[in-house]
C-alpha cells in the first residue's frame, strides 16, 4: 500500500515536470495527453529522476531525458492515437 502510494506520488509530481517541459516547448498543444504517454513510457527510475526536478529544479538533461521518452515508439504511438481522438473529438 506504502509502495502504491509513492509510486502514485512520484507519477503526479513528474507529470508535472513533463507537462511545463511540454508545454514551453510546444506551446499552443494540450499537454495532457502528451504528458501521459511519456509517463507511461517511462520506466520507474526514469519516472523518480524526473520526479526529483520538482524539487531540485528542471535542468537541460530533465529536458532531453523527457524528450528521448517522447520519442520511443510505445510514446508516439500513443501520442498519435490520443490526437486522433482529440480530432475526432
Amino acid at each position: 500500500m506504502a509502495n502504491q502510494a509513492a509510486d502514485t506520488i512520484a507519477r503526479d509530481q513528474a507529470k508535472g515536470v513533463v507537462n511545463g517541459i511540454v508545454t514551453d516547448r510546444f506551446p499552443g498543444v494540450n499537454a495532457a495527453p502528451i504528458t501521459d504517454c511519456v509517463i507511461d513510457a517511462a520506466s520507474a527510475n526514469e519516472i523518480l529522476r524526473i520526479a526529483g526536478a520538482s524539487v531540485t529544479g528542471v535542468t537541460q538533461s530533465t529536458v532531453n531525458e523527457v524528450l528521448e521518452i517522447g520519442q520511443r515508439p510505445q510514446s508516439v504511438q500513443c501520442i498519435a492515437e490520443n490526437s486522433l481522438t482529440v480530432l475526432a473529438g
